[in-house]
């Protein structure tokens, strides 16, 4: 049996040829208007025929920590400058102090909760980044080398934490999610991607 689409000889058991990447028809030698298709055409027919394995942002619980912090510092400050009984200048400088922290992380908060954005398909892992000017990037999942995760302390009550991504992709060999929720579940289904498309292609992972 040869494959319609390069000729390439597979086994009948085979649902990809192992060349091209090309998906075979069960039961079938040849695919109807194969001729019409490339490979890289019929790989296009498919991804955009497939699910969306996950989509995600950062997450509104990922700067809780940081927001406990920020509020036991706010009120130890304000209790050392009363006990301390400082003057109206001292007082001035105690608050703006505290307002200049607050809106650093609001602003860092809303930042990384809107402008960051994440979307996993069976062959594509996206990401975009901006609030303005979007830039959008694709890494192929069959490129994923390594997919890990960390959390703090914090983050592993609530299931936050942040992936990284290595793979062989120039422009982001190493990506950082920073913020995702289900982080564990999250990475298993990236990694679970990139297994599964290196096998449909016919790769061994552990010779990548």
């Amino acid at each position: 049996m040869n494959c319609p689409y390069c000729s390439h000889e597979l086994s009948a058991e085979s649902p990809y040829c192992p060349n091209c990447g090309g998906k075979l028809i069960e039961g079938r030698t040849s695919v109807p208007n194969a001729s019409k298709l490339s490979p890289r055409q019929v790989h296009d027919k498919e991804e955009n025929a497939g699910d969306v394995i996950w989509r995600g942002r950062f997450s509104k619980w990922a700067m809780l920590g940081a927001w406990l912090v920020a509020t036991i510092l706010s009120l130890a400050s304000i209790i050392i400058a009363a006990v301390a009984k400082l003057p109206s200048g001292g007082w001035i400088a105690v608050l703006a102090g505290n307002v200049l922290v607050w809106l650093i992380l609001i602003g860092r908060y809303l930042y990384l909760r809107y402008s960051c954005y994440y979307e996993l398909t069976p062959q594509r892992f996206t990401h975009q980044n901006g609030l303005l000017w979007r830039e959008t990037d694709r890494i192929e999942v069959i490129d994923v080398d390594d997919v890990s995760f960390t959390q703090g302390p914090i983050e592993r009550l609530l299931g936050v934490g942040t992936v990284r991504i290595t793979s062989s992709d120039q422009s982001h060999p190493l990506l950082v999610l920073p913020g995702i929720d289900e982080v564990q579940a999250v990475a298993h289904r990236i990694d679970e991607a990139r297994r599964q498309e290196r096998q449909k292609r016919g790769l061994y992972i552990e010779s990548v």
